[in-house]
């Protein structure tokens, strides 16, 4: 099969394309899937260049960076073919497989394994893959699941209701605008977005009520309070932030360091607003409830713009220095007679 091949860590150039071996059948709830579409997300091109990524620069702390490299490789990838979103249809499954048959439109995650820059993608039946909503395209279900299941599982445990008022700083990312969406039109609370200039609409069109200009105008001093202000990136200052929250409210960071991990502990046993920094473990339930949103119209995936597989490597330039406003996805085409 034809796949992108990461031979080497680096810039978007060392993508280079490949025949390689398909993967196949080899346990009885194994899922073969022909990929149709991938994406381009922040784990990937994170991957793509991790010999280059410090303790310091990393997103985390340094305990994860060290997992991190012992799973990609430290001077040379361990893992070849990127890529943990996909969309496409079922080829084949194993003999203990009863939730997907042959020909079934499907999407999912693979997480760490990736893989799906390639014609085919493996994984397990119990893996994070469910069915495909008819009226969503391979492009807009490709780009969904990552920023879909990590916007589900930082939404509850930041514990939004009904009614609550959210700031999301980082909204116009991979995760902020399904966070923006499913806050607003599933959990009905009220988001106030922050983002750059030139995104401002696009976050406005995700339902947000008020968008701030991270450019223009600093949302520490600009006023209000919030139950609860969701970091995408982790750049915030906690103590800073902490000053906009209601006293029972939350700031929770999806990107954090050990600092934060500190601030957490200790506002675990004092009063006032809590810091939370959120782990999320993609789970299947999750996705399929995903599923459900898109089916919907709860759920409204955007794609920014579309690359053959051939042009791997300038889809992930362009995700880096594009500034798209919503997936970057990769289109795999089927062999011809395949």
């Amino acid at each position: 099969m034809t796949a992108a091949y990461l031979a080497e860590f680096g810039p978007p150039e060392v993508l280079g394309i490949r025949e390689v071996a398909a993967p196949t059948i080899r346990h009885p709830h194994d899922l073969l899937v022909r990929v149709r579409a991938t994406s381009v997300n922040f784990g990937d091109t994170l991957v793509r260049n991790f010999a280059s990524v410090t303790p310091r620069t990393f997103h985390m702390p340094w305990l994860f960076w060290l997992i991190g490299r012992a799973t990609f490789g430290f001077r040379h990838p361990r893992v070849h073919i990127l890529g943990s979103e996909f969309a496409g249809t079922v080829e084949a499954v194993g003999r203990g497989v009863t939730r997907f048959r042959p020909g079934d439109a499907v999407f999912g995650y693979s997480g760490p394994r990736m893989g799906a820059y390639a014609e085919y993608v493996c994984v397990r039946d119990a893996s994070v893959v469910a069915h495909k909503p008819a009226h969503v395209s391979w492009e807009e279900a490709a780009g969904c699941p990552y920023g879909a299941l990590m916007a589900l599982g930082v939404l509850r445990q930041a514990g939004v209701t009904r009614g609550q008022h959210v700031l999301v700083v980082g909204a116009s990312g991979g995760i902020g605008p399904p966070l923006v969406q499913i806050a607003t039109r599933q959990l009905g609370a009220t988001v106030t977005g922050v983002c750059g200039t030139a995104r401002l609409p696009f976050v406005r069109s995700l339902g947000a009520a008020d968008v701030i200009d991270y450019t223009r105008d600093d949302f520490l001093t600009r006023g209000g309070t919030y139950d609860v202000v969701i970091d995408v990136l982790g750049t915030s200052d906690v103590a800073r932030c902490r000053t906009l929250l209601r006293p029972s409210g939350r700031l929770v960071y999806v990107s954090f360091k050990t600092r934060h991990l500190a601030w957490m502990l200790r506002t675990a046993f004092t009063r006032g607003p809590r810091v939370v920094c959120a782990l999320v473990n993609e789970r299947q339930t999750d996705l399929e409830a995903i599923a459900a949103l898109l089916e919907a119209g709860t759920l409204q995936p955007r794609v920014d713009r579309t690359f053959p597989l051939a042009a791997a490597g300038d889809a992930h330039r362009h995700a880096e220095r594009g500034k798209p406003m919503g997936a970057v996805v990769i289109t795999v085409a089927a062999r011809a007679g395949g």
